[in-house]
């Protein structure tokens, strides 16, 4: 399994800037950044800000296009190890052993770039702080690389964080990338184009409304598919429920599922150590569903419980030896 230590701190620091980053959603780079087409899909992403950790998760899918970007260099030498002084003048040095070249104005050459956007936002794990930047170092397979993408050894950080200070279990990452990455392939992927669409007609169907807690303020209910949207690229009718955000990252995981045959809730054992998501174990959706909903829900179960039964009259949590599904 391949992960990544990936930079994400100041511009200045990130060759060229410029890049559209949410640490929670989204990083972006492009194709002069070393590493730049290694990254795939179903890769461990772990972001850091040159201080500490920032969080984790496993790429859903990788956006490319084309675009340009403007590289500065020492004019005197043409390398493009420069740096910008904070408060030494001139504001420029070369850091090349046999330039060392001082100035204020760097050269500057455009120069067309393919471009890369990865989402992850399904599995992200908040870890800010947990582990320093020298330990991060260390954990690279190569400890002294500058590189924004670095190779992580992934065995080794896993069992800092997992045992280390500030604890934290890692099993949400292999269900994401059973979930998401299982079974993809670095490509061009579309975006979700007709999003906001989406989620308008979620509201005029069921209001503001969480299937699975209730009403709630508009601002907190997000989009969610039924069905996995980044193998599918389409947004269907009858293929989305609104979730709060928390819910609706658990329900992406599979760890929350809705039972096809009685419409109520199931929580995955890890989860419900957790108080408030364990009392929502086997409650009923706080929607009507129809037929059609049913068909996409049926889907994320058998995504997501391929070992529960479903016999007409019975919970799908009942064991058997031959499991059917529900039409």
């Amino acid at each position: 399994m391949t992960a990544w230590l990936m930079y994400l701190g100041e511009e200045a620091k990130r060759v060229g800037g410029g890049y559209d980053d949410n640490p929670s959603t989204h990083y972006s780079w492009d194709s002069r950044v070393p590493n730049a087409a290694h990254v795939q899909v179903g890769d461990t992403i772990v972001l850091w800000d040159g201080d500490a950790l920032l969080g984790l998760s496993v790429i859903e899918d990788i956006t490319t296009g084309t675009g340009t970007k403007d590289l500065s260099s020492c004019p005197t030498c043409g390398k493009a190890d420069i740096a910008a002084r904070k408060t030494m003048t001139p504001k420029y040095r070369c850091w090349t052993a046999s330039c060392k070249a001082e100035f204020d104005v760097p050269a500057v050459e455009t120069v067309p770039v393919v471009t890369y956007r990865s989402r992850y936002e399904a599995g992200w794990v908040d870890l800010r702080g947990h582990v320093p930047a020298k330990e991060l170092r260390a954990l690279c397979e190569e400890p002294k690389s500058q590189n924004a993408l670095r190779r992580l050894r992934w065995d080794d950080f896993r069992t800092r964080v997992e045992t280390g200070k500030n604890a934290t279990p890692l099993d949400i990452v292999d269900n994401t990338r059973k979930v998401i990455a299982g079974g993809h392939s670095t490509r061009t992927v579309r975006a979700r184009n007709g999003q906001a669409a989406f989620r308008a007609t979620l509201f005029e169907d069921f209001g503001e409304v969480c299937a699975f807690l209730g009403p709630m303020p508009a601002a907190v209910l997000e989009a969610a598919h039924l069905y996995s949207y980044a193998a599918n690229g389409k947004h269907h009718a009858y293929g989305g429920l609104l979730l709060r955000r928390d819910v609706h990252r658990l329900f992406d995981l599979g760890q929350i599922a809705i039972d096809p045959h009685t419409l109520t809730l199931d929580v995955a054992p890890d989860t419900r150590g957790y108080p408030d998501y364990d009392k929502l174990h086997g409650q009923p959706l706080t929607v009507p569903v129809t037929n059609a909903h049913r068909k996409w829900i049926v889907e994320h179960w058998a995504m997501h419980r391929a070992d529960a039964i479903l016999i007409p009259g019975q919970s799908a949590n009942t064991p058997a030896s031959n499991a059917t599904t529900l039409a």
